[in-house]
């Protein structure tokens, strides 16, 4: 099987899905994987170590949730034809479906990696690590925190160059003139001539998740603010700012986060232009990690 079939293969992902809510979990397990490949470790992966390591990456990247469960993406990646599991047999399965336990997977001693087509398409085209991992990237996740990824599973961060994605060119535009190029959190406007540095146009609800390039659903942000933002450190109550009671630190904790709690973030030029409510409550609930700390603490 050539390259692009095994490309396709991985576009064509089947991922849950139920309303508009996030599962990173077979791209955060996909990427974790291709890690360990361009390293040289062609063995297959102990669900022990996947256990660990993906649950890790899905308490940092993916939503917030109670717990967390690559023990899915393990088993149902299989079903893409992209994935194999040893041993199959022997396994418990779960009392809603036919997924073995986790106690099972672990008990067992049960291994995965990429099936033997997926291989032989590494081998044959080096390159094809990072395409893959770039349309995962692209995929699934905005673009401020690729890098971020790309550092917690290993990978070189020039996999994730080359972007293909198709965006609105004239979003960022939009989004900067409704914010009088001014960071909407921290009023952060620097310029070298005419030229705004460091200012994004930040999609409140992702791109990946359907979110549509309109100023409703964008923010001016600084670069610090905005990577913060997709990674959850704070959220929007309203037209208030909301941060984590997760989030800690020293040097600038105060300064560049903690000071901005509870106070209302800067209005755009238009009522229209506003940010959506439905797009915050996506932000909330998919995005933001914790819960927004007490007024009194800030």
């Amino acid at each position: 099987m050539d390259s692009a079939a095994i490309v396709k293969k991985f576009d064509k992902l089947n991922i849950w899905r139920q309303g508009d809510q996030r599962a990173p979990h077979k791209p955060l397990l996909i990427l974790y994987a291709l890690s360990r490949w361009a390293r040289g470790d062609r063995s297959e992966i102990p669900f022990v170590e996947i256990d660990r390591d993906v649950t890790e990456l899905l308490k940092e990247f993916g939503p917030p949730r109670r717990s967390f469960h690559p023990e899915y993406p393990f088993w149902r990646l299989q079903n893409d034809s992209v994935w194999n599991v040893q041993p199959k047999v022997g396994l418990t399965p779960r009392r809603s479906n036919t997924d073995p336990t986790k106690s099972s997977l672990l008990k067992h001693n049960v291994h995965g990696g990429f099936s033997d087509q997926v291989k032989a398409a590494l081998e044959d085209d080096p390159t094809l690590v990072g395409v893959i991992a770039r349309r995962m990237l692209e995929q699934h996740f905005p673009e401020s925190i690729h890098a971020d990824i790309l550092a917690s599973v290993g990978l070189s961060f020039e996999v994730a160059l080359g972007t293909t994605s198709k965006r609105d060119p004239g979003f960022r535009k939009r989004v900067l003139v409704a914010y009088e190029y001014r960071c909407a959190i921290c009023g952060f406007d620097v310029r070298l001539g005419s030229v705004s540095i460091g200012l994004d146009a930040a999609h409140i609800r992702w791109h990946q998740a359907g979110g549509p390039d309109f100023e409703s659903n964008g923010l001016a942000l600084c670069v610090l603010h905005h990577k913060m933002f997709d990674l959850g450190v704070f959220t929007l109550d309203k037209d208030s700012i909301a941060v984590s009671d997760q989030v800690h630190g020293t040097v600038g904790f105060d300064e560049a986060l903690l000071r901005h709690h509870g106070m209302k973030v800067r209005k755009p030029q238009r009522p229209e232009w506003k940010p959506e409510p439905d797009h915050l409550r996506w932000h909330h609930r998919e995005v933001f990690k914790g819960q927004a700390r007490s007024l009194g603490s800030a």
